[in-house]
């Protein structure tokens, strides 16, 4: 099942949907192009990535 990952209005209302309640894999994607792929993580690596996107911030 997926929920919604966040929402920015400072960012044109960009979010993604999260799936992290299958066992071994943490699915991603973008809400307004559901059928535009799908990010798989490894669950190990779901937090590391969201610790970077944090530091990072936006790229645009």
């Amino acid at each position: 099942m997926y929920f919604p990952g966040g929402h920015r209005a400072d960012r044109g209302g960009a979010c993604v949907e999260v799936a992290d309640n299958m066992p071994g894999v943490v699915l991603v994607r973008a809400t307004k192009d559901r059928d535009g792929g799908t990010l798989h993580f490894a669950p190990g690596t779901w937090q590391p990535f969201l610790g970077l996107a944090k530091r990072l911030g936006p790229a645009g």
